[in-house]
């Protein structure tokens, strides 16, 4: 069974790069602020999903009914999140990114983390290892979590550093 309580902690840790990313959010060029939003949205993404099961259950949906509408949310709202931050052609992120590293870490990034993340949420959709359920929920909240902080090391990282073709 899913740890509701685990969810509302790692929400909690995803409101810490919400709260930072809002500190720094009025300094830098196109590039730092692309990450400074992507990490936010990120943050706010995963608190989202933390809490999504949360929310469902107190209505007593419960079992794998919890899990595959939990996991159907989080697909959906990790795409409205994708296609929010490559919205406007001037927000693309390898438009935006004007650092090699940058653009590189993000793609590792994505390759890395949002495609398992994805993996593990359409796996609980379709039910293939229903006794790992509520695990491969918890490891797509966690690779969103990654991916939040993955950002923020990006940001860190790349701020200041003179912009590369």
């Amino acid at each position: 069974m899913l740890d509701l309580d685990l969810l509302v902690a790692v929400a909690g840790i995803a409101g810490v790069f919400v709260g930072f990313g809002a500190l720094i959010s009025a300094t830098g060029g196109a590039e730092q602020l692309w990450l400074v939003r992507a990490m936010v949205t990120g943050g706010l993404e995963v608190i989202v999903a933390a809490l999504i099961p949360v929310v469902l259950a107190s209505y007593a949906i419960g079992g794998r009914d919890l899990l595959v509408a939990s996991a159907a949310a989080f697909l959906a709202i990790d795409w409205a999140v994708i296609l929010f931050l490559h919205s406007r052609r001037e927000y693309m992120a390898f438009r935006v990114l004007q650092e090699r590293g940058a653009r590189a870490a993000l793609g590792i990034q994505t390759v890395a983390l949002e495609i398992p993340l994805q993996a593990a949420l359409i796996l609980v959709i379709l039910g293939v290892f229903p006794a790992h359920d509520a695990a491969l929920y918890l490891t797509a909240v966690v690779l969103a979590l990654v991916q939040a902080a993955g950002l923020l090391a990006i940001f860190v990282y790349t701020r200041g550093a003179p912009a590369t073709g």
